[in-house]
């Protein structure tokens, strides 16, 4: 299934976020135009004073790069899932204090605590 503009544009600069400083500062400079600086193809060939064609392969052979570093890792991906999570607990939380549910509100807790605890996070042992 091809990505949206909107959703390509959001996840290559992700990606650029996680693991742009592995690119070559060209690639990085290229991806920036392209992505952040909405740049065209030509705008970028004149800038760099080389051809589209040659942006186009490099601004493909970065994205295939970061991609690839996304299939191996799987930072961005453990990131999502952990403010998918982190956003499901605050939502609860804010139930709880609504509702005055202590009971909720314990497990709310504890979820939270094996968040810290799955990430490595150091804990003071309090719940």
């Amino acid at each position: 299934m091809e990505e949206r503009p909107l959703e390509k544009l959001t996840r290559m600069a992700l990606l650029n976020d996680f693991y742009g400083q592995l690119l070559t500062e060209r690639q990085r400079q290229v991806l920036s135009l392209y992505y952040e600086d909405n740049f065209s193809l030509a705008e970028i060939a004149e800038e760099f004073s080389v051809t589209r064609q040659a942006v186009f392969d490099l601004l493909k052979r970065a994205e295939k790069i970061l991609l690839g570093y996304e299939d191996k890792l799987g930072l961005v991906k453990r990131w999502q899932d952990e403010r998918r999570r982190l956003s499901e607990v605050l939502a609860e939380l804010r139930r709880c204090h609504g509702d005055g549910d202590w009971g909720r509100l314990e497990g709310a807790i504890l979820r939270l605590q094996e968040m810290l605890d799955e990430s490595g996070g150091a804990t003071d042992g309090h719940v």
